[in-house]
């Protein structure tokens, strides 16, 4: 069984896609040793790292945008949100495990912007590490913490390659979901109830949402959190996206899943489904051109 050290870059929303990825990366039969990752990543890598992937994949699939935005609390200083509610639910899936007592090696990287430098967590706790990972700045309130500013892990380290190296796994896999790539422009998620994959006994149940309904929720969106947060998203994305290739460019994985940046909006949370989806799909494309030895990044 080969074994895989993974990499799970930031991207908002998007970051469901890691748990497609996850899935499939374990349905084919790869051993996940090591995980290091940024935001979203570090958020999901966390979940999976502590046996709750399962738990969080069925969380979020309930969301829907009312309940999305149920979970924001707004505030006025630091950040537009304090993430409270969220975290109260993240605890009660993950509970508060050490990082030690992880079953594989894992890693979350946040950004100390007091000090202008990276932090890694790689040990403490697990729900403290991921808080401070997922602190978008602008969006979500910083982690101020022994004279440090923890924020996003994105903001100077989108996929976290450097960690992985060291687990010293037979593959480094990583998935970059700030990507303009059109390798996968050939997948098609289906419209149909349910999707019937060779070798799988679990069903995924595509949206139902009419294009009328999405407009609705779309100008309901863009209400909550339109104007000068989607020009700061944008902007926290397209610093994000270069930064990836950098860190690919010096450190280049085995393999490199590239999530496209239209899939969906950073914050369009209520979309897990089809995203998740896509992440299987994108992992199986890359998985199979390995294994064929086909061209793959």
């Amino acid at each position: 069984m080969a074994t895989v050290s993974l990499v799970l870059g930031s991207g908002g929303a998007r970051g469901y896609a890691h748990i497609g990825a996850i899935e499939e990366i374990e349905r084919r039969g790869y051993q996940i040793v090591a995980i290091s990752g940024s935001s979203m990543g570090a958020l999901v890598g966390g979940m999976y790292a502590a046996g709750k992937l399962s738990d969080y994949r069925d969380w979020v699939l309930s969301l829907n945008w009312m309940k999305v935005v149920r979970l924001l609390d707004f505030t006025l200083s630091h950040g537009a949100i304090r993430g409270d509610r969220v975290f109260v639910k993240l605890a009660e899936i993950l509970g508060n495990p050490d990082i030690a007592e992880l079953s594989v090696d894992y890693t979350a990287v946040a950004a100390d912007i007091a000090h202008q430098k990276e932090v890694w967590f790689q040990k403490g706790s697990l729900l403290e590490a991921i808080r401070a990972s997922v602190a978008v700045p602008g969006m979500f309130t910083p982690v101020i913490k022994e004279e440090r500013v923890l924020v996003d892990g994105g903001v100077l380290n989108p996929l976290p390659i450097i960690p992985a190296v060291a687990a010293q796994a037979d593959l480094i896999i990583a998935v970059d979901l700030n990507t303009g790539d059109s390798s996968h422009s050939h997948l098609r998620l289906p419209s149909n109830k349910y999707l019937k994959r060779s070798g799988m006994s679990d069903e995924w149940q595509a949206p139902n949402a009419n294009i009328e309904k999405r407009d609705r929720v779309k100008a309901q969106k863009n209400h909550v959190l339109g104007g000068r947060m989607d020009i700061l998203l944008n902007s926290v994305e397209v610093m994000q996206a270069s930064l990836a290739e950098y860190k690919i460019a010096g450190y280049p994985p085995d393999l490199v899943i590239r999530i496209p940046k239209d899939l969906c909006s950073f914050y369009e949370f209520h979309r897990a489904a089809e995203t998740i989806e896509y992440g299987r799909l994108a992992a199986r494309d890359k998985l199979e051109a390995l294994e064929k030895g086909d061209p793959i990044n």
